[in-house]
């Protein structure tokens, strides 16, 4: 069990940043600084592709509506990556079994993620961007802290992390008015597109 709060930690920082939480790891253990990152996560290819990746969401992240339907994209692709990088942790400790840390890992990362995209849905029903950019450098900086903190106190960053978890939760519900609100937006704007493609394809009357 020694490796459950870890497993709990990044799958939350999975559901936010699944990039960012491959390349810290996989730079930590490239660097010796923690001894239980898998090699897997260390391999060259990997950071590559992890640090490309992170770079791209830095950007996306940051844009209205950009960062929702980036976040849609990745409603599958971030509690997957929390499940397979929580399986890889609990493979190399060997304290708990893969199967059990990877839905651990994954279903956190799930939580994380659809508060993280609901928190945005809610945050673009607003004109200015400044928040998006706001909200996306806090979530970065968390979730660098909480990884770089997991690694030398794993209990206390897994208690953090779910503090998190809760109040964003607690968040997501206050603003449930609000996402409705851009979930009827962006279906006024897809009619409105819908109806002006059908115009557009229509012979002169």
């Amino acid at each position: 069990m020694s490796v459950l709060p870890l497993v709990f930690t990044s799958g939350w920082a999975s559901g936010i940043n699944a990039y960012a939480v491959i390349l810290l790891f996989g730079i930590f253990g490239a660097t010796g600084v923690s001894d239980e990152v898998p090699e897997s996560l260390q391999r060259t290819d990997v950071l590559v592709v992890a640090g490309v990746l992170f770079l791209c969401e830095a950007v996306a992240d940051k844009i209205p509506y950009v960062d929702s339907i980036w976040d849609a994209v990745h409603t599958v692709i971030r509690p997957v990556a929390g499940a397979v990088v929580a399986a890889l942790l609990a493979g190399e400790s060997g304290s708990l079994p893969e199967i059990a840390a990877g839905a651990i890992g994954g279903s956190t990362a799930l939580m994380s993620h659809l508060v993280k995209s609901g928190t945005r849905m809610a945050i673009n029903t607003s004109p200015e961007p400044f928040s998006n950019v706001a909200m996306s450098v806090a979530e970065d900086l968390g979730v660098a802290g909480i990884i770089t903190f997991a690694v030398f106190n794993p209990v206390a960053a897994a208690i953090i992390a779910a503090t998190l978890l809760v109040l964003g939760i607690v968040v997501v519900v206050f603003l449930a008015s609000r996402i409705r609100r851009f979930l009827r937006r962006r279906a006024q704007r897809r009619e409105e597109k819908r109806l002006a493609a059908t115009v557009a394809g229509c012979p002169p009357g």
